[in-house]
Formats: C-alpha cells, structure tokens, sequence
C-alpha cells in the first residue's frame, strides 16, 4: 500500500464521529512506536513533520522511514507537513512525497493568509499524486519547534470567517483555535484551578467555537493543534528520575474525546510523545547505570511511546478497528 493522503480517511472519521491522531515523529523508534500501535488497533494513522524535525532528521530520512513503515505495517498512512511556514517550504515536501501539508499563515492578516494557502492548494491539488492541504484560522499561545506565541497573543478562530476563507482557498481541512496549547506548558498557573492533588486544571475547550464552526462548515473536517495531554504519569516518571518538570498541564482526554465526536476529523498529538519517550530512558538509565547501548534505553523509551499511542488511539481517538 502506498502513502495515503486524507480525504478518504477525514471522510470516514467525520461520518463514524471519531478523529484520527496526527502523532509528531523525529526519529526511527517514534516512528516505530506509532505505526505498531496503529497496527495492533486497526487504525489510520498521520504521521507528521514539524520544522524541528526536519532540521534534525532530514526530511528525506524521515520519508523512508515512513514508507518502510507502510511497507511493515501495511497500514494506510499520511505523510504530512506540520506547520509549514510558507509556499517554498511546503513546494519542497510536496516534490518530496509527502502526501498531505499544512501551510500556516495564521500570524498574517485574513487576507494574507487566503493568498498564501491558495497557492499551496493550487500546486498541492494540480500534484500527482494530489496532495491535501490544511491551514489555520486563529492563533494557539505556546511554543513548538519554530511556532511560538507568547501566552496572551493567542486568539480565538472567528466563526465568521471559516466560510469565506475555506471557499475563497479551496483547502481541504481547517485547523482552529478553541483553546488548545503547544507544548508541555500549555496553560499559565494563573489560567487554571488545581485540584485536590494539586495539578493544574486548564480551563475547558470553547465548544461553543467548535459548534458555530461545524454549522457554516457541515461535513467539513476540522484540526486541533496543541492536543496533549500531559500525562502525569510520565510527569512523574520524569520527575522520580532526575527530571525537572513543574506544573506541566495539558488538554483533558475527556474533553479531546467530545471533539472527535464533532466536526474534529485529526488532532495533534507531540509533548505526550516526548514525554513518554523521555520517562522510559530516564528510568532505564537510573535503573541501569552500567548501560551503555542505546538500543536498551530507547527501547523502553520506545516502548513507552507505544503504550501511549494505543491508549489515545482506543480512549481518546476512538479510531480504532476503523480500517
């Protein structure tokens, strides 16, 4: 089976009322860890490339290995540009073989950011293969890779403008801003409420957003961005081994789940991946002072990333057994 890009699979998630996870990768066991799970759980999967990635792998390492995973797994699998900055960059992936980008022009004015998509879509859908495009409406506060935006700059999708800006650009799926956050310190203390253990609560997901945004666009497949969860259990792990990892919060599961019920067909999923591949080393290494072999202590850090990957995909995602 070849690399896939989204239409198909964004189709099927819409109507089956689940999302399918869009999961960070930057090396070969993250790779690994995702598409096994996937492949244990009947499930697309989108395995995507940030500007970090690309700078530390090469986006020509991070193709193959991709295609080695399909050639693995047989699994129907989308090669997607996270966060693309601009025309060139997205141009060069698509040459490349990915078979789904995103352009973010989201910082620019509305108008701006209609120009620039539009050529995207114009190459990516004259490609042959045809490649899809998201792009972005609304501004997410945090910090991944080469996208940051300072907590307080971040701004809410307008519902009166998703019509215009979809049919003006032609883009296959949108993503919004309802009040997700890039990276592991997504929300500021003085954003949240803690509970009786004393982790920060995030305030809750505008659904309300969400709503207005599924009734101008029915059948139109929406993105979130910035959807870890921060998962205290590796916070913990990390932190009982040497890590440093205060009041580190993320999106309630519960509330990404009511989501991919809606309109919300992929959701973003990076600070958990580190987070468990992080655990699992930090605790082989003090367990195991005399390893030396990197196979063993990213092999659990590894194996980490698995065991996440399957629960979001069965608890979260609700994507599996849907091939």
């Amino acid at each position: 089976m070849p690399l896939v890009n989204t239409k198909e699979l964004f189709k099927k998630a819409y109507d089956g009322g689940y999302a399918i996870g869009a999961f960070n990768c930057n090396n070969m066991e993250i790779v690994q860890a995702i598409t096994e799970a996937a492949k244990e759980c009947n499930s697309p999967v989108i395995l995507q490339v940030s500007a970090g990635a690309r700078k530390y792998a090469k986006a020509c390492y991070l193709r193959h290995m991709v295609e080695a995973a399909v050639e693995d797994t047989n699994l129907p699998i989308v090669l997607h540009l996270d966060h693309g900055a601009d025309f060139e960059i997205c141009k060069d992936c698509i040459d490349g073989g990915f078979t789904s980008v995103m352009i973010d022009a989201s910082s620019k004015s509305f108008e701006e950011n209609i120009a620039i998509t539009k050529k995207v879509v114009e190459y990516a859908h004259a490609h042959k293969p045809y490649v899809t495009v998201e792009a972005e409406l609304g501004t997410l506060a945090g910090i991944e890779d080469d996208v940051k935006v300072e907590h307080g700059n971040e701004s809410y999708t307008k519902p009166e403008q998703v019509e215009e800006f979809v049919k003006r650009t032609g883009v296959d799926s949108l993503a919004i801003a309802i009040g997700t956050s890039h990276g592991a310190y997504k929300f500021k203390p003085e954003q949240c409420t803690r509970n009786e253990d004393g982790v920060l609560v995030p305030p809750p997901l505008r659904f309300d957003i969400l709503e207005e945004v599924s009734k101008r666009l029915p059948g139109f497949p929406i993105v979130l961005h910035g959807s870890s969860s921060v998962n205290q259990e590796y916070v913990k792990i990390i932190n009982a081994h040497g890590g440093k990892l205060v009041d580190a919060v993320g999106v309630p599961e519960q509330q990404l789940r009511k989501a991919a019920s809606m309109a919300v067909c992929k959701i973003n999923i990076d600070s958990d991946l580190r987070l468990a591949m992080t655990a699992g080393i930090r605790e082989h290494m003090e367990n195991h002072p005399d390893h030396f072999d990197p196979r063993q202590y990213v092999g659990d850090g590894r194996a980490y990333v698995k065991e996440l990957v399957k629960h979001k995909i069965v608890d979260v995602l609700g994507s599996n057994d849907k091939l």
